[in-house]
């Protein structure tokens, strides 16, 4: 077993052992718990800190994004046939890599919540959703360029956000339709990596609103 990382785990899932407050930190909520960054949207006291724990989950197998992709391709060929319509797609965190392996052909837009990555330009991910013209917006939320600069998590999520914005230029640039939100540039502060459970979620929810009826979705 190995130590010293944001997580530890083993091949025996029942030596696994989540680093709660570790992913606390990583995911921006604040520094040590119970601790919030100054002007948290994370909601405050001890029920919300215990149902947060309360995410962390043991090691349920292998993880393949490829087969992911796989799996929630047929998701959306189900629901484009039961709908007739092509499918809003949105994308979390890890979630958010299995999305650019899912096929694009049943989406009618993708929407990534700080994914953990975005493809590189060019590559067969980048690709596909390119030549299938699928419109995609990228969110990010808050204490990345004001987080602890001696955190490993404040340089990893600004490495994040910026490969994302070399994907949204490269996109654009290519004909395609892409942005990315910076929430604290546009005036959204307070944010998290759960931005969608947290207090200003409605606003956020609504800008996402405005953006697909710009493109009539």
């Amino acid at each position: 077993m190995t130590s010293g990382f944001i997580d530890t785990f083993a091949d025996r899932t029942n030596e696994y052992l989540p680093g709660d407050q570790s992913w606390y930190t990583h995911f921006r909520i604040g520094r040590v718990a119970p601790g919030r960054y100054d002007g948290s949207q994370f909601q405050e006291g001890e029920e919300a800190q215990n149902q947060f724990f309360r995410q962390m989950t043991p090691n349920t197998g292998a993880y393949d994004e490829k087969l992911f992709g796989a799996a929630l391709s047929e998701v959306l060929s189900d629901s484009a046939k039961i709908t007739g319509k092509k499918a809003v797609y949105v994308t979390h965190s890890q979630g958010g890599r299995v999305g650019w392996q899912t096929d694009a052909q049943n989406m009618a837009a993708l929407i990534a919540v700080e994914p953990g990555g975005t493809p590189a330009a060019g590559s067969a991910e980048y690709k596909k959703f390119l030549e299938a013209k699928i419109p995609m917006v990228v969110i990010f939320g808050d204490y990345i360029d004001n987080g602890p600069s001696d955190i490993h998590s404040t340089a990893f999520w600004k490495n994040v956000r910026d490969q994302a914005l070399d994907f949204a230029e490269h996109y654009r640039a290519d004909g395609g339709d892409a942005e990315v939100w910076d929430l604290p540039k546009m005036g959204i502060t307070g944010n998290s990596h759960f931005m969608f459970q947290e207090k200003n979620n409605r606003q956020i929810a609504g800008l996402i609103e405005n953006w697909l009826k710009a493109r009539k979705l």
